[in-house]
C-alpha cells in the first residue's frame, strides 16, 4: 500500500518591489508530499506566514510530519480524518485546518496520479439530472470571474483603472467580472458598479466585493437598493463574518445574493453563514476551508439549501486548479474567482497561469490530466525563491 514518507516546503513570490494588494503574489509557502513508490503531490498554502508552514510541515519532528509520515493513501478522506481526530484537543480552526487543507489538496493529487484519473472524476464527476441539461447547466468546463482590484481607492483613479481593465479583460474573452470599491464612500461603491456595467454591457455576469467595509445594516440596503437595477450576481462581505446577524438582516432587505467565505475554516462555519445569516453565496479557498475534502462537503451542505459555492481565489492559478475540480463536482458552481495575470503587474503570476488550465472563450474545461492536472515548473522555484 502506497505510504507518505515525505514533506517538503518552499517559499516563491514577487519580491519586496510589487504590492500583493495591486496583484503581486506575497510569500506563499508551496508543498509537496512524496510517497514511498515516487508520487508526489503539490499544492500552495495561501495566507499563512510561510514560516509558520516551513515550523510544522517537514520531517516526524514536526507538528504535521508527525500525523501524516508513515501514512497509507487508501484514500484521502481517511487521512484527512486521521489529521482531524489528531487535533481534537487543539484549535481545529486557523492557520492549522489552512495547511491540513493544502496537504489533502496534495494528497488528492497523489491518489488522482495514482489511479490516473482526474481528481473531479473521484470526488464524483460531473453532477446533473436528467432534467436539468438544458444549454446552460451541460457541464464540460467552469466560467472564471476576473477579480479587479486598483493601486488607489475612492474617486475617479478607482473608477477609471478598474474599468479599464474590465474592458481589457472583455476584449480577452472573458465573461465575469467583480469590481472591488474597498475602502470607499457608499456613493462610490455605487458609482464603480454603474460605470463597470456600462463598460461591460447588459450580457456580461457583475459581481461587487466592498470587503468587510460597512457595519450598520440601513446603510447597506441603500447601497443594495440602488445596486438592484444594475444586475449584480453577489454582493461580497458588506459586513465583518465575525457576526452573521447583520447578513441576515440584510439579506431580508435585498434581492441580491450576499457572499462571504474567502477565510472561512471548515464546513462549520460556513454552515453557520448560511443557516444564521442567510448567506446564499459561499466562497471557500479550497485549502483555506480545510482541503477538497472539506470543500466537497460545503458543497454537500450547500445544495439541500439552495445556495451556490463559487470557489474564491485572491491567489494563483496552483489553487485555481484545484478549484476547477470543486466545479466539476458541484452542481451549484458556476464560476469560480480568477485573479487574472493580463492585468496585474507580478511576474510570477504570469508565469504560474500560464503552467494551469488555459481560459478559452472565457471557459475553463475540466481538465482530464491524471490528479490536479498542475504542472509546477521547477524553475520558479529557485527563479522566485523567497528566504
Amino acid at each position: 500500500m502506497r505510504k507518505i514518507t515525505r514533506l517538503e516546503t518552499f517559499v516563491i513570490g514577487d519580491g519586496p518591489d510589487i504590492d500583493p494588494d495591486q496583484g503581486g503574489v506575497e510569500p506563499l509557502a508551496c508543498l509537496r508530499v512524496h510517497t514511498d513508490d515516487g508520487l508526489v503531490g503539490f499544492s500552495e498554502v495561501f495566507r499563512v506566514p510561510p514560516g509558520v508552514v516551513q515550523a510544522t510541515v517537514g520531517g516526524t519532528d514536526t507538528h504535521f510530519g508527525r500525523l501524516l509520515i508513515g501514512q497509507e493513501i487508501t484514500h484521502p478522506e481517511r487521512v484527512w480524518q486521521h489529521v482531524w481526530d489528531s487535533l481534537m484537543h487543539t484549535n481545529r480552526r486557523g492557520w492549522e485546518i489552512i495547511i491540513l487543507g493544502a496537504l489533502d489538496v496534495a494528497i488528492w493529487d497523489i491518489y488522482g496520479q495514482a489511479l490516473n484519473q482526474p481528481v473531479w472524476q473521484l470526488l464524483g464527476g460531473v453532477q446533473r439530472g436528467p432534467f436539468q441539461t438544458h444549454s446552460e447547466t451541460r457541464k464540460t468546463g467552469v466560467v472564471p470571474y476576473c477579480t479587479l482590484v486598483s493601486d488607489v481607492w475612492g474617486g475617479e483613479a478607482m473608477f477609471a483603472q478598474q474599468t479599464e481593465r474590465a474592458e481589457r479583460l472583455l476584449e480577452l474573452g472573458y465573461r465575469a467580472f467583480k469590481v472591488e470599491p474597498m475602502m470607499s464612500s457608499p456613493k462610490d461603491v455605487v458609482e464603480l458598479a454603474r460605470r463597470a456595467r456600462e463598460t461591460l454591457g447588459p450580457e456580461p455576469t457583475l459581481m461587487v466585493d466592498v470587503g468587510y467595509l460597512f457595519n450598520d445594516v440601513p446603510t447597506v440596503a441603500r447601497i443594495c437598493r440602488e445596486l438592484e437595477e444594475l444586475d449584480i450576481f453577489f454582493f461580497e462581505t458588506p459586513f465583518p463574518v465575525d457576526s452573521p446577524e447583520p447578513y441576515a438582516r440584510l439579506a431580508e432587505l435585498t434581492s441580491i445574493p450576499l457572499a462571504m467565505g474567502e477565510h472561512g475554516v471548515t464546513r462549520w462555519e460556513f454552515l453557520d453563514m448560511m443557516d444564521r445569516g442567510k448567506v446564499s453565496v459561499m466562497q471557500p479557498y479550497m485549502t483555506t476551508c480545510g482541503g477538497l475534502t472539506e470543500a466537497k462537503r460545503i458543497v454537500d451542505l450547500a445544495v439541500p439549501r439552495g445556495a451556490l459555492v463559487c470557489p474564491g481565489n485572491w491567489s494563483t492559478q496552483i489553487l485555481g486548479a484545484a478549484s476547477v475540480h470543486l466545479a466539476a463536482y458541484s452542481p451549484i458552481t458556476p464560476f469560480i474567482e480568477f485573479a487574472p495575470a493580463e492585468v496585474f503587474d507580478s511576474p510570477l503570476r504570469r508565469e504560474l497561469q500560464e503552467a494551469g488550465f488555459p481560459v478559452k472563450d472565457g471557459v475553463i474545461e475540466f481538465s482530464d490530466a491524471p490528479g490536479i492536472g498542475y504542472r509546477f515548473p521547477e524553475y520558479l522555484a529557485v527563479k522566485y525563491q523567497i528566504g
